[in-house]
């Protein structure tokens, strides 16, 4: 199995959206694909969803703040030829709920980074449940530098 970013990059990451060590978190598993686009597989569970069958609208914002997070600090890492991403933070995002995500099935995250300059990366990113948008979110991710209270604390 390849491993994700977050697996290779933030093993002990404890981020309820997307850290390997969070045992009660969504555990998002962010991989590069061919075309450079940053997709994740991930399976909802009944204690996500808003009611009988249809996911939480705050879980497909969580899912999509993580994934589109890393999609743009694996491109700031290419963009600095960094050999490991920059710790970045969401600076805004927003999301649109399109239908309904169903939870009887697996769903797929796809994200791509639509613009970028210096430490910034805008990225736009979807919820896909059998092919058809559930979700979308575009946000402005930003790298920080030691001393920002969030650095590499993933």
């Amino acid at each position: 199995m390849t491993k994700s970013l977050q697996e290779r990059y933030a093993p002990q990451g404890r981020c309820f959206g997307c850290g390997p060590a969070n045992e009660k978190g969504l555990r998002i598993r962010s991989i590069v694909a061919d075309d450079g686009t940053v997709v994740a597989k991930w399976h909802p569970e009944p204690h996500h969803e808003a009611f009988a069958n249809i996911l939480n609208g705050g879980i497909c914002g969580a899912l999509l703040d993580c994934h589109c997070n890393w999609a743009a600090a694996h491109h700031l890492m290419g963009a600095k030829g960094l050999d490991a991403p920059p710790c970045t933070v969401t600076a805004e995002y927003t999301i649109a709920l399109k239908r309904p995500t169903p939870t009887d099935r697996p769903l797929r995250m796809v994200a791509r980074v639509v613009e970028s300059a210096g430490s910034r990366a805008v990225v736009e990113g979807e919820i896909l449940a059998d092919g058809e948008v559930t979700a979308t979110c575009r946000g402005t991710f930003v790298a920080v530098k030691p001393g920002h209270p969030a650095y590499h604390r993933w």
